[in-house]
């Protein structure tokens, strides 16, 4: 459902809110696995657990405060709280040792954070004339505010250091403030009395019985998998290989996400949605075949495939599945979305990634890469390959065949 009156300065408003959003997540995430290797002396189990607390709240969190905002709650007020509040738990954490008790601060925090992100996809949906259109528009603003956090903490030279996390808390803060700006964004289905059986109602099984969908999310948790390998290894990979100012290395990755995101609605009006997405898929698989080689130049070329990874999955999926969502369960449904990508896939993905790189860890610290590398590029092409058998969409815009 869209407002009935135009907002002034909508789009700046929300590109605003992405912009930050992902400037205080890849402030802290790209470079944590780092920090927690070389600073705080963590093997790779522990760095696994750490990426994986996301992954845990991701399991919790977004669903339910989905269908809160669905139900009780205007999405900007609980957007507010979910940063205020956690900017507390990111402060402490950045403190605290030894592991447990960082941990202990961390967990609360992506319990608190983690949803936003698909909070934050439906407001710009509800409020978007054409979200098919318009979101990629205001989304890339977030791929510039990575980006923006990548060249910073190089320049800055705190990839080993806890300021990333600090500087990440303090804008959480101001992000909090600012959603209180936004317009308002009152639940569309509110009701008196909510049980369990009514969240997962005839609307939200309907879903499921459409096959697209359900190949699609099943795709997409299983690409976190190979996902989990690059956000927790491949900044202590490209350090450990020599490569200077890594971090700000790594955001050429979100350039190459910039150009996509901007090129999407183009190019889905002259390529199916199935092409993209089956692109997307094989590209997860891809960039770790390049990694296996060892040489810089193909690091480059893993790193740029990012774009094509996140663009041609992550954002292609949203837009495909808010198409097809009704509006009063558009935020249940994001929120579910992150349930499976950032939870269970990721969950399942950094248990993984941190049980392959302690099992190549050699007794002198050394770490066996090209073997590392060839898990992720295995899984990602087979999911590719069954998304490619088994999705066979109905049309959703245009025909997505």
């Amino acid at each position: 459902m869209q407002t009935s009156l135009p907002i002034p300065g909508l789009k700046a408003r929300l590109s605003v809110l992405q912009f930050v959003q992902y400037f205080l997540w890849g402030a802290w995430f790209v470079t944590l696995g780092t920090y927690l290797m070389e600073t705080m002396q963590q093997s790779g189990i522990e760095v696994g657990a750490a990426y994986g607390a996301t992954a845990i709240a991701a399991s919790v969190t977004p669903f339910l405060l989905g269908m809160a905002a669905d139900r009780f709650f205007s999405i900007q007020k609980l957007l507010a709280v979910l940063h205020i509040c956690g900017a507390g738990f990111l402060w402490a954490a950045s403190h605290a040792q030894p592991f447990g008790l960082f941990y202990a601060f961390f967990l609360p925090y992506t319990l608190l954070y983690v949803p936003t992100f698909s909070l934050t996809a439906a407001l710009c949906f509800r409020h978007l004339p054409d979200p098919g259109r318009d979101f990629p528009k205001v989304r890339v603003w977030g791929t510039i505010g990575w980006m923006v956090a990548g060249v910073m903490v190089s320049l800055l030279a705190i990839e080993v250091s806890a300021l990333p996390m600090r500087i990440s808390a303090g804008v959480s803060i101001l992000q909090g403030l600012y959603c209180l700006t936004l317009p308002q964004t009152p639940p569309l289905g509110r009701q008196t009395k909510v049980s369990l059986r009514q969240w997962f109602g005839p609307e939200v099984k309907a879903l499921f019985r459409n096959r697209s969908f359900t190949v699609l999310v099943i795709c997409l948790a299983l690409s976190c998998i190979p996902g989990a390998f690059y956000y927790s290894f491949v900044n202590p990979y490209l350090n450990e290989s020599g490569i200077a100012q890594a971090a700000g290395k790594m955001s050429l990755g979100q350039g190459s996400e910039l150009a996509l995101v901007l090129l999407l609605p183009w190019l889905s009006l002259r390529v199916s949605l199935k092409r993209i997405l089956f692109i997307g898929f094989a590209a997860w698989g891809l960039r770790y075949a390049l990694l296996i080689n060892g040489s810089e130049w193909l690091m480059y070329g893993a790193i740029l495939l990012h774009g094509v990874c996140y663009s041609f999955t992550a954002l292609a999926a949203q837009i495909y599945v808010d198409s097809i969502t009704p509006p009063s369960l558009k935020s249940t449904v994001q929120g579910f979305i992150t349930f499976l990508t950032m939870g269970i896939g990721i969950l399942i993905g950094s248990w993984i990634a941190g049980a392959v790189v302690a099992m190549h860890t050699l007794p002198d610290g050394a770490r066996n890469w090209p073997a590392i590398w060839q898990v992720p590029a295995v899984l990602g092409l087979a999911v590719a390959g069954v998304f490619l058998l088994f999705f066979k969409a109905q049309k959703a815009g245009r025909s997505a065949a």
